[in-house]
This record gives structure tokens, sequence and C-alpha cells, in this order.
């Protein structure tokens, strides 16, 4: 990978302090690598703003990436699993509609409450997850789509598909 990447980065403010990990994580894993990107950031008040917001980014062309963090819990009134499949079912509806890759970040705890044990763990799980994502998002953009696809050993898929011709028959 030789181009400089444009990556933006969503985040839900629900526990800002615990998402805000994972952008950390993210940047500290760029870092490490020494890729050259320019990262923007967003801020949606919760996870179930995120995926409108990526699809208007990726079609805006601007962006070779998105990545959306959140932590979504149950809070008593709706039930938590509903806001997470609807962010990550938009997040992929949105990346295959404008063919740009989204990457979620997005974690819901079955037991969260706001202890300093919790937040700490899930700090630190941010932040984990934050540099994962920077992986995946560089492992992706590292596909190079130019190569003639083909089978295991690198013969192209034509030349597998047709049989081998025979030798003549040896006359006796």
């Amino acid at each position: 990978m030789t181009k400089r990447l444009t990556i933006a980065f969503i985040k839900a403010r629900w526990h800002a302090a615990i998402v805000d990990q994972a952008l950390e994580g993210f940047i500290d894993e760029l870092k490490a690598t020494g890729s050259d990107v320019h990262l923007v950031t967003y801020d949606v008040p919760g996870a179930f703003e995120m995926p409108l917001l990526a699809q208007k980014l990726a079609e805006c062309g601007k962006f070779d990436a998105i990545v959306a963090a959140a932590l979504v819990v149950d809070g008593g009134i709706y039930r938590h699993e509903f806001v997470a499949q609807a962010v990550v079912s938009g997040l992929m509806d949105a990346q295959l509609k404008t063919g740009v890759p989204m990457f979620s970040v997005s974690l819901t705890p079955h037991n969260f409450q706001p202890t300093n044990e919790h937040v700490s763990f899930f700090s630190q799980h941010f932040r984990k997850k934050g540099a994962e994502a920077a992986q995946a998002v560089l492992g992706v953009a590292s596909i190079d789509l130019s190569k003639e696809i083909g089978v295991p050993g690198g013969q192209p898929a034509e030349a597998a598909e047709k049989p081998a011709a025979k030798a003549p028959a040896k006359k006796k």
C-alpha cells in the first residue's frame, strides 16, 4: 500500500470516555505501523446515527474506509441487541451500497454498569479493539484488486477450468 489513506472515524457519544479509547488504540496502531493516513473524526449522539452518517461519508467519495465505534448497553427501555443489530446491518448495507469498506468497533456487553471496574475493563477493551480495527483497515486497503484472480498455485482460473490436452496415442 503506497497511497495515503483517508479514513473517517465515527464515535457515538454515549459513554464517550470509553468509546474514545477505540480512537486512541486506532491512532496508536497506525503510528506503530508507520502508516500514512489522514484521519477525520465525527461525533454522533448514539450508535443508531452511525450507519446513515457512514453512508453519507462514503457517498461523498473522500474516504477510503470508515470506522464506527459505540458502546451499546441495555438501558432498560429497549433491548440493546436491537440497536446493535440495526447498527451492524446498517453499516453492512452502506458498505455494500457504496463500495467503501466499513469497520465496526461497536460492543454490546451483557452486563455493563458504570462502576470503576467496568469502565476500566471496557476502556482497555476498546483500546484493543481500536488497534484491531486499524489492522483490519490496513489489511483491506492492501488487497490488490488488480491481480488476476486464479486458483491456488497462481494458475489463472480459465486455465484451471479447461481440461489438459491429451497427448496423441503412440503407434505400435
